[in-house]
């Protein structure tokens, strides 16, 4: 059984993997599958830097992720130009990972599993959700970027009314991490239930 977990933009879904990983299950992160795909060397990263130019390449030849996100957030059609190259490169990545899954269920979390073809390898689909203004703000401290930067990003992501519509099981996160750990708990033991 696989679990899609998402949610917006620093609504706590590596919070939320976290404790299941501590639970023994294999988490399947689609942000890490982006990274591998693009890493030094890799076919992806070549087209990247021939469409782009030099300058989205670091002095040691790796991605300046920083410069490409600078680029495509002014530049709708860039964005798209981007994401068409990458997600089925991406997909291919998860689902082999997916497939070398040894726990009881796995977790898929990715933050873009609402908008991409990555939801059709899902059974179930946990949304993790927490208020608007907490997502800013949480977001806006962790990585230590402007509020602005944060609703730019927010904007390109599905919005919260559609995402919980999608949902087949909701975590509010909207309290203390102990909190959290035991919503988490509790959907763990209902899906091993669902096993058997």
């Amino acid at each position: 059984m696989i679990i899609g977990l998402t949610g917006g933009i620093g609504s706590g879904k590596t919070a939320v993997s976290d404790i299941f990983a501590s639970q023994g299950i294999d988490i399947v992160d689609a942000d890490l599958a982006s990274r591998v795909v693009v890493e030094k060397g890799k076919p992806a990263l070549d087209k990247i830097s021939k469409h782009f130019g030099a300058e989205i390449l670091s002095e040691n030849g790796e991605l300046n992720r920083a410069k490409l996100r600078e680029i495509i957030f002014k530049a709708p059609e860039e964005r798209q130009w981007l994401e068409s190259l990458l997600h089925p490169i991406i997909a291919e990545q998860i689902r082999y990972e997916l497939d070398s899954s040894k726990s009881p269920y796995c977790i898929l979390v990715s933050p873009l599993l609402l908008e991409t073809e990555q939801k059709d390898f899902c059974d179930s689909l946990l949304i993790v959700d927490v208020p608007e203004k907490f997502q800013v703000q949480r977001t806006a401290l962790r990585d230590n970027v402007p509020e602005e930067q944060v609703e730019s990003i927010m904007a390109t992501q599905i919005d919260r009314a559609k995402r919980l519509s999608l949902a087949d099981k909701i975590i509010v996160n909207d309290g203390t991490l102990e909190d959290l750990k035991k919503k988490v708990m509790d959907r763990h033991l209902k899906y091993l239930s669902l096993i058997g």
